[in-house]
């Protein structure tokens, strides 16, 4: 399914599986690592590849579960599904788990489906047979001993090597067995000189063991994961969908509770962390206005300005037809910090005309007409140097582009509010204020 020119090279792995946040180990793992050329117009993205093979690879005849994954490096590292099923009881966990599964496949937009509940070995669980075992004159003792030595050994002392416990097992001779099943085919000699085959004392049931054991907060744990196409579907709405589907299954499975983690627990983690970032960058900055201008009252028109470019960042995203995303909240961020040099400018012009002795209205007109050409100048040459950044000429970035774009409009959109509306909010502040003073002068 490849087309000459898009592989730069191909490496298959057995016993081993490599995903976003850990490698499995197991000999049911196997894993085929493609590695892609630089893109190019005339190559195809990995999206448009993985479709085009989807339904032949997936279709792979036998006991198998296939899924694609694509290395993308985060941020979220994670897949957009991710969900740890929680609880006690394997059998209940186990039902639970592809119950959770059915949901996802029965939902639009949802692909790439699996857990990490790996398949076991195959076990041969004996039974001992206690009628069987009294009509031979023997004990269940005697047989769990025999069967102890015969596989792994009893403990018959414990010692110490240099301050370390070792045990001392006995057990019997190894001999070269092609299956498991070839232990029972061993005697025990019985009272009256016979000898009689664990095959008659036991019963035998052949299945597979456990995988593994996985544990989250101190509970046993599958985590179901799924990738999502994001032009059909969305990671906060398909986490949604997951659990109002799940309400519907409580009642069956009272001891399982769902932990959503993945690339939702990213998505929720970086908004706290932006958001705590944005509180602490506009305090910082309020103290750092007030102690310059010293009042407690400009400093709000000056951050009154970071709603404006906040609009813009709106704007600009309805126009391009981004999505508001992580990246486009972290040019927000940084947009708080430039968005208000203009107010500054503006502001600091009309206090230098009042103390030189203008009236407020005076002042204010003055500042806002001296102050125009070097506001416009910084804000421009801003919005030059990010524009190519931001409307992708040379190449585009996923990370920065988002980033580049939001500061872009942002200061486009509130250079122009602050030359307007921040000239208005001075004359009816500063205005109000006087006259609170001379009253209180008068009074």
């Amino acid at each position: 399914h490849l087309r000459p020119g898009e592989a730069r090279a191909i490496a298959t792995y057995a016993g081993n599986m490599f995903t976003e946040t850990e490698p499995r180990l197991g000999d049911q793992y196997g894993q085929i690592l493609v590695g892609l050329r630089p893109k190019t117009p005339e190559l195809r993205d990995v999206d448009a590849m993985i479709e085009a093979m989807r339904s032949e690879v997936t279709a792979t005849p036998g006991p198998v579960q296939i899924s694609f994954l694509r290395l993308a490096g985060g941020p979220p590292t994670s897949k957009p599904i991710s969900i740890k099923v929680r609880g006690d009881d394997y059998a209940e966990l186990r039902a639970a788990a592809d119950t959770l599964k059915d949901f996802l496949r029965g939902m639009e937009g949802v692909e790439d489906i699996s857990d990490d509940a790996a398949r076991g070995r195959s076990e041969l669980v004996l039974r001992l047979d206690n009628d069987a075992i009294n009509r031979a004159g023997l004990s269940p003792r005697e047989v769990n001993r025999t069967l102890q030595l015969l596989v792994d050994g009893q403990i018959a002392a414990e010692l110490r090597d240099q301050g370390e416990k070792v045990e001392v097992r006995v057990r019997a001779a190894p001999r070269s067995q092609q299956d498991i099943g070839h232990l029972l085919d061993f005697r025990l000699p019985l009272p009256d000189g016979g000898s009689v085959p664990l095959s008659e004392l036991v019963t035998e049931e052949r299945q597979e063991g456990l995988g593994n054991l996985r544990h989250y907060n101190f509970r046993r744990t599958i985590t179901v994961e799924a990738d999502l196409d994001k032009e059909r579907l969305d990671t906060v709405a398909a986490n949604r969908q997951v659990l109002d589907a799940w309400q519907t299954q409580v009642a069956r499975f009272p001891n399982i509770d769902l932990d959503f983690s993945g690339e939702l627990d990213d998505i929720y983690e970086s908004l706290d962390a932006i958001g705590m970032l944005f509180v602490l960058g506009v305090g910082v900055m309020y103290l750092i206005l007030g102690a310059q201008f010293r009042s407690y009252w400009q400093p709000f028109m000056i951050l009154a300005t970071i709603p404006m470019a906040f609009t813009g960042v709106v704007l600009g995203l309805i126009v391009t037809g981004n999505p508001l995303s992580l990246f486009t909240l972290y040019g927000v961020v940084a947009l708080a910090g430039i968005a208000v040099n203009s107010a500054i400018v503006l502001i600091a012009g009309a206090n230098d005309r009042i103390l030189a002795g203008m009236s407020l209205l005076h002042a204010t007109v003055y500042a806002a007409r001296r102050r125009l050409v070097p506001i416009l100048i910084t804000s421009l040459t801003t919005i030059a140097g990010l524009f190519s950044l931001a409307s992708g000429l040379g190449g585009k970035s996923l990370v920065w582009g988002p980033v580049a774009t939001a500061i872009v409009w942002g200061i486009a959109f509130s250079t122009a509010l602050t030359l307007l509306l921040v000239p208005l909010l001075y004359r009816l502040v500063m205005g109000r204020s006087r006259l609170l003073r001379e009253a209180a002068g008068g009074a």
